[in-house]
């Protein structure tokens, strides 16, 4: 069954350059695997990040990957300190499931209380949009 194996989670990039140091130098993976249109990152456990060469890119504005962490603004923090920009957003719109049910998304220095879980955002040099997730 799948469910028993690990699972490698792509992004697509237009500069696949800018993406390797990007994961590398500023977010602190460690490449396990490169080819001339594609680098792998471990990323805790069996865990991988695959960044794919592509020559459009990622055009859906969802988070593509997210990281769960045991302390979300000690990670906003380091990810500043490596010159991550940290999205702040304020925000709110009607579920799809439910039109009288708003979700209002309001960052406070770079975090929001998601209900379930501290979030925060950023975005890769492809497009990519990204999370980190603190479950309370």
């Amino acid at each position: 069954m799948l469910g028993d194996h690990p699972m490698d989670v792509l992004l697509l990039a237009t500069d696949l350059k800018a993406s390797r140091d990007f994961y590398a130098n500023k977010i602190g993976l460690q490449i396990v695997r490169e080819t001339d249109y594609a680098v792998w990152f471990s990323s805790g456990n069996e865990c991988r990040l695959a960044i794919g060469a592509s020559t459009t890119g990622t055009a859906d504005e969802q988070d593509r990957a997210t990281w769960r962490v045991k302390d979300v603004r000690a990670e906003v923090e380091q990810l500043r300190s490596r010159g991550v920009e940290i999205l702040e957003y304020d925000m709110s719109w009607n579920r799809p499931t439910d039109g009288d049910d708003i979700v209002r998304i309001k960052t406070e220095d770079g975090v929001a209380d998601v209900g379930h879980a501290y979030a925060a955002w950023f975005v890769d040099p492809g497009g990519n949009s990204l999370s980190i997730l603190q479950f309370k």
